[in-house]
């Protein structure tokens, strides 16, 4: 990294400030606040705030809390939370242990912490594009090079043949990051992709480092093979997860890091500590939600798999929209007839309304790091209901028509 100055202050900002991105999924969010204030309606296909209502006991367990002195609690996490998360693992079949698991401020800080627990300043990790966007954030904080491996949206962006990924393996490299489900994509890794991962990371001494926070989100009758039931990488494998979206609670911040690595976990714990330790009050929540999980997560992907499923009703409707239907998650990432989908995002929020409304999504673009790659493509959220989701696509509709590059 290389600093800069400014010619007109003299400010001098660190490399690191410099290269920290905007994040695509929030960047016009200055044009839809614009287009409120004018008493257009936004339907938020943009980002993945679910508006199902979170479970009422998170609440409760944080109204019942009756601790006179709100202290800090341990730096990875409250006992009973760890159990809950102990508890919901060993129930999927997972043979883990508490010393296995830190809770973490959101999955955020738990890819935040794997990525500078593996590697050095300027180490590598292979990630597949398109990928979580924050991703990039992450890196430049963490100070090391993220190595794009494209996926393609003919076939619905699955890995591509083991001997591409190879080439990309360095001296440098240490590691490989999935997301799967996948968010922007909704693919979700067969258990081949998962195996080829195993020998990749076995044959050449990598970390697997496995965000899982969408793990429930399988539609189809597909399965989820997670990181964690790979039985020749139990050392290598480092799984982030997060309550966001599983219990629809995003402003929670409440993840956790887990890892059967014991010197993985010692080394997890002083970044923990040097933060201090996750908030209270949301870890109370948390049990609570753990506690209640049968009761939420079946009709919770039932309705997901439902308006994944209005979502591409809708979409034949339109001519020259291209994109697979997701596997997993509930996001998707679609070819428009545009060139530049940045510019059609923005004109959808300042030059274009249908019946008082309009639609706001992701440029996908910015969850590619190989320049001029998904300039055509746009990352949709289906987080709304049946009936906003049919409103929004119909706006979407109506702009492409009257659309020009």
């Amino acid at each position: 990294m290389v600093r800069t100055k400014s010619k007109k202050t003299g400010i001098v900002l660190s490399a690191r400030a410099e290269q920290m991105p905007y994040s695509p999924i929030r960047k016009l969010s200055a044009f839809a606040d614009e287009a409120k204030k004018k008493g257009i309606k936004v339907y938020h296909l943009n980002i993945g705030q679910p508006d199902i209502e979170t479970p009422v006991e998170i609440f409760e367990a944080i109204a019942n809390y009756r601790e006179k002195v709100l202290g800090y609690g341990p730096s990875g996490g409250i006992l009973e939370l760890r159990l809950a998360v102990l508890d919901y693992y060993r129930n999927l079949g997972f043979d883990l242990h508490l010393d296995n698991i830190w809770i973490t401020i959101g999955g955020s800080e738990a890819i935040i912490f794997a990525m500078m627990t593996v590697c050095d300043p300027d180490d590598e990790i292979i990630v597949f594009e398109p990928y979580y966007t924050n991703y990039n954030g992450f890196a430049v904080m963490a100070n090391i090079k993220l190595v794009a491996i494209e996926t393609k949206i003919e076939n619905g962006f699955h890995l591509p043949p083991e001997s591409e990924i190879k080439k990309k393996i360095t001296s440098r490299t240490r590691a490989i990051l999935i997301n799967t489900p996948n968010n922007p994509t909704g693919t979700v890794l067969t258990e081949e992709e998962m195996f080829i991962l195993q020998r990749l990371c076995k044959r050449y001494n990598l970390y697997l480092l496995s965000d899982e926070v969408y793990r429930e989100f399988i539609y189809d009758g597909k399965e989820h093979i997670s990181a964690l039931s790979l039985p020749e990488i139990e050392d290598r494998v480092i799984l982030m997860d997060s309550i966001s979206k599983r219990f629809s609670a995003c402003g929670a911040r409440v993840g956790c890091i887990i890892s059967r690595n014991k010197k993985i976990m010692d080394a997890l714990i002083r970044f923990c500590q040097a933060r201090l330790c996750p908030p209270t009050l949301e870890q109370i929540g948390a049990v609570a939600a753990y506690k209640y999980i049968d009761k939420y997560i079946t009709p919770m992907i039932k309705e997901y798999e439902h308006r994944r499923n209005v979502l591409f009703d809708c979409l034949k409707e339109i001519p020259d929209v291209y994109g697979h239907k997701p596997e997993g998650a509930f996001y998707t990432v679609l070819s428009l007839p545009v060139k530049n989908a940045d510019n059609f995002c923005q004109w959808l929020l300042t030059d274009f309304s249908y019946e008082n409304s309009t639609v706001m999504l992701a440029p996908a673009n910015g969850f590619y790091s190989t320049l001029k790659k998904g300039k055509d493509q746009i990352r949709i959220a289906y987080v709304l209901k049946e009936e906003d989701i049919k409103k929004a696509i119909k706006a979407l509709d109506v702009a492409l028509k009257k659309y020009r590059d």
